[in-house]
């Protein structure tokens, strides 16, 4: 079974959301949106869009849950091909994955926490992404 296929997104909190998106669009060059993040178009070697991206956002580090039950002010969202099947081998393996699940127009999403405290979320796009 495959497990990660790819980086579908980083996400992270900040104390002053505005300032820090501002920073990196400013000294960077982020395309950063309304929405507070930017999406990378992946491409091939010369330059062509391959049908996928990569998601960057920033989020206030307070205020809601976040990326509660969470020690890091950063979360990683993995691709991955079948997620169901991966929530369950990553159960039966002894790791700490998260009751919740979601299935959205975005795709499925759960959640597992690593060893050192930090929250994984697994994606699985939708059908054609």
């Amino acid at each position: 079974m495959k497990r990660v296929t790819g980086i579908g997104g980083i996400f992270f909190n900040a104390k002053d959301p505005a300032v820090l998106r501002d920073w990196y669009k400013t000294h960077l060059g982020v395309d950063v949106q309304a929405w507070g993040g930017a999406a990378f178009t992946w491409t091939d070697d010369a330059g062509q869009p391959t049908g996928g991206s990569t998601i960057w956002s920033i989020g206030a580090a307070e205020g809601g849950d976040g990326f509660g039950p969470n020690k890091a002010p950063f979360m990683i969202n993995y691709r991955v091909a079948d997620l169901a099947s991966l929530l369950k081998a990553l159960r039966d393996e002894g790791c700490n994955v998260l009751e919740k699940s979601d299935d959205s127009e975005y795709g499925k999403f759960g959640w597992v926490i690593d060893p050192e405290g930090n929250k994984v979320e697994l994606w699985e796009p939708p059908k054609g992404q």
